[in-house]
């Protein structure tokens, strides 16, 4: 029955409990020579609810009355699960014993709640619901508290289902377990009325069928629905594509996360009974229990500003909005005026600068629909997820954390009202057809008018928009010392402003896309690119601006004393020897062996024959390197007496990379620019980040007699972007097309050959 296609999701998981049970009545049996008198076999946890999911635990409590034999007869019992191979989760307790175990483990209570019978006793398992429950309710205000911080530890761990791109199901806040710890609130003396069961169920299904068709497909226990399992999940349960899958669990997570947050604000009051205090905000709006509330008087149908002015209010005092003044705010609250009347923009401001909690304020709006009558180009990014492994959030999640980020570098700006703006708008493109840029540019005509927002301000959030990758895209991939690199970027900015407000939206951006999209190393590069574009919006020449040059006078003595050397000091390696072809490729090849990325390289060479290179890595974490090895095999490379390209294949067959999965593969491409440096050709390599990408890339630039002058080496989301500062064997560009045509068809070749 189990095999039937036709079964998918949480039905599957109720055909796979009942077909559990008959297989357990079966061997209960046997175990007992047919004698089950005294004895209860009970499901708990998930199997208990009849849910069982293909990868979780088979929890199981065996209930007795004091049989003697039961060690035995639990052997008998527990052995065939054991060879069948099944995760057994098992215990063998009395209804005293049990009951005396729940007495203080919170674990062992609500597991007893969930019990279900089997096989056996009927009675047995009965007075065991009978006392559970009983014991339950009497501690109530005790296991209430305790789950209650359960929930915000869980929620912290795992954070939220209905923006993450790869949520956690079960755990998330959102996800099943909130649903589960509902059903045990509610079987206290305290249980809240607020909760839609109609509508919990519906969604519930929805996260359960998701969580099932995972663990179905990948054949593990695994709750974390991951990337690339997204589309064979969504094939599964019959939705249209993967985004069509995530955007009905993202809904389904809201409305569970709404209910559940509803019901622990309820059990809260409950809980700790204090005395009612009201206290006036502004016209018509009030703190009234810790909740901001509109008086009974106040008209949100003829005052369209109200619904701003609330949710700042919200925001500033970091607290909800009480659920009958949404209620009444999306019966009523009319569409704001086009465009917005005076002030209003203002109080938009207000409730973004309040930082993160502003977040779940403007969540709150938007589970009423209230956000999209706000800013009607909401609903085009409202829990739309981002097909990339380098997000972490849906885009309407995205834009809200950038726009909390921003919001805590107010301090660093002249105008933070632009910033936090720019925030709140500058991927509004996602959600419309092609370049979410250009989309996004495009948008801001209509806009910034409509929020009555001036010419000029408006040209500055339009500049946020155009601009926003700007910085992180130059400062990881071109040279930033040379001076055509400066040039364009402050032509692009044009104002100190645009720039100052670029630099911080560029880190609150960064730091809301996910922990691979920011890094120390990252925001050196982005300061020492502003900071050399200020100079020269300031007025200054480029050349007037101080700058570390590669290579040092260090390096140069080594360089003098024409021997090879190699030296490393930190995250650097310096790397001086005869100037020969490949030389570059086989540093890069030694690093990649040994697990080291390359974020960025600089080469010079002398007019004695001598070349130095210098290798900037990303040290990692999890173990030291080795760096006596390191230097060691870098000799063995420069002297041709190590196997790179075998060691590498080797390397990539036996190690593979723990890097997120793209959802799609990315093709190899190869760009050339000609006006991005003032003496060099600057390549733009794009392709899957794989081990040794950069050995091969730049193995087939030194078999074209290319001399790489500096290097800039990323990864994000699985995508290897590779920049390289190349001159020919002259010195010159490589300015024929003939010649370009070539270097591409070779580094193409490299790529695919890995």
């Amino acid at each position: 029955m189990i095999d039937d296609p036709a079964l998918r999701g949480a039905e599957f998981a109720r055909a796979l409990s009942a077909a559990t049970d008959d297989w357990l009545t079966v061997l209960l049996k046997r175990a007992t020579d047919g004698s089950t008198e005294g004895l209860a076999l009970l499901a708990v946890g998930g199997y208990g609810r009849g849910e069982l999911a293909p990868g979780s635990d088979l929890d199981l409590l065996l209930l007795h009355e004091g049989r003697k034999d039961i060690a035995k007869l639990a052997e008998r019992l527990w052995y065939p699960i054991w060879d069948s191979k099944v995760k057994l989760g098992h215990s063998v307790r009395t209804v005293k014993e049990a009951i005396k175990l729940a007495e203080t483990d919170l674990d062992t209570a609500t597991s007893l709640l969930s019990a279900r019978l089997i096989s056996g006793s009927q009675a047995l398992r009965d007075e065991l619901a009978t006392k559970s429950l009983a014991q339950w309710r009497k501690g109530a205000k005790r296991w209430l508290v305790g789950l209650d911080q359960r929930n915000a530890d869980r929620h912290a761990a795992a954070e939220e289902v209905a923006f993450l791109l790869e949520p956690n199901l079960k755990e998330g806040r959102g996800g099943l377990r909130d649903v589960h710890v509902l059903g045990f609130a509610e079987l206290t003396n305290f249980a809240p009325t607020l909760i839609d069961h109609q509508a919990l169920a519906a969604e519930y299904e929805v996260i359960l069928s998701a969580r099932v068709a995972l663990h179905r497909l990948t054949g593990r226990a695994s709750d974390v629905l991951l990337l690339e399992e997204q589309d064979a999940v969504a094939t599964n349960l019959g939705y249209e594509s993967a985004d069509a899958l995530m955007s009905s669990v993202a809904s389904a997570a809201r409305t569970i996360a709404w209910s559940s947050d509803d019901a622990w604000h309820e059990l809260r009051r409950a809980l700790h009974k204090h005395e009612h205090r009201s206290t006036p905000v502004s016209g018509g709006i009030w703190l009234r229990d810790g909740e901001i509330a509109l008086d009974d008087d106040a008209r949100p149908a003829k005052d369209s500003t109200l619904l701003l002015r609330v949710a700042a209010a919200a925001a500033r005092h970091g607290t909800r909005i009480e659920r009958r003044t949404l209620d009444r705010l999306a019966a009523e609250a009319p569409d704001l005026a086009d465009p917005w009347p005076a002030g209003a923009v203002d109080e938009l401001v207000a409730l973004l600068l309040a930082g993160r909690p502003m977040i779940q304020v403007v969540e709150s709006l938007d589970h009423r629909g209230l956000m999209s009558r706000v800013l009607p180009e909401w609903e085009a990014v409202r829990s739309k997820p981002q097909r990339n492994a380098l997000h972490r959030f849906t885009v309407d999640r995205h834009l809200l954390e950038s726009a909390a980020n921003a919001a805590a570098f107010q301090s660093r700006v002249s105008r933070p009202d632009l910033l936090v703006l720019g925030a709140l708008l500058h991927d509004i493109g996602k959600g419309y057809p092609g370049d979410h840029t250009d989309a996004g540019v495009a948008l801001m005509a209509t806009i910034c008018p409509r929020l009555g927002i001036s010419i000029d301000d408006a040209e500055v959030i339009t500049q946020l928009v155009r601009y926003h990758l700007l910085l992180p895209i130059v400062a990881t991939s071109r040279d930033i010392a040379d001076d055509a690199t400066i040039t364009s970027v402050a032509d692009a900015a044009g104002s100190s402003l645009v720039l100052e407000l670029l630099a911080a939206l560029t880190e609150a951006d960064s730091l809301a896309t996910g922990p691979a999209a920011w890094s120390p190393w990252k925001a050196e590069l982005v300061v020492d690119l502003v900071s050399r574009t200020q100079h020269v919006l300031g007025g200054g020449e480029v050349h007037e601006v101080a700058w570390s040059l590669f290579p040092s006078a260090e390096v140069e003595a080594l360089m003098g004393a024409r021997q090879l050397a190699v030296r490393q000091e930190g995250e650097i390696l310096t790397v001086v020897a005869p100037d020969r072809p490949g030389v570059f490729s086989k540093v890069a090849g030694v690093l990649a062996l040994h697990g080291l990325d390359v974020v960025s390289a600089q080469a010079h060479s002398d007019e004695q024959g001598m070349a130095a290179s210098e290798f900037r890595v990303v040290l990692p974490e999890d173990r030291d390197t080795n760096w006596g090895r390191v230097i060691n095999d870098v000799d063995l490379a420069l002297a041709g007496r190590l196997a790179l390209d075998a060691r590498l294949a080797e390397r990539a067959k036996t190690y593979a990379r723990r890097r997120a999965k793209m959802v799609e593969p990315v093709v190899p491409s190869m760009t050339a620019h000609n006006n991005a440096s003032s003496n060099a050709t600057v390549l733009e390599v794009r392709a899957s980040d794989k081990t040794g990408v950069l050995y091969r890339i730049t193995r087939a630039l030194a078999d074209m007699q290319l001399d790489i002058r500096h290097a800039k080496v990323s990864s994000l989301g699985g995508e290897a972007l590779d920049s390289f500062y190349v001159r020919d064997s002259d010195g010159y560009k490589i300015v024929d097309p003939a010649h370009l045509a070539e270097l591409e068809r070779a580094v193409l070749h490299a790529l695919a050959a890995g």
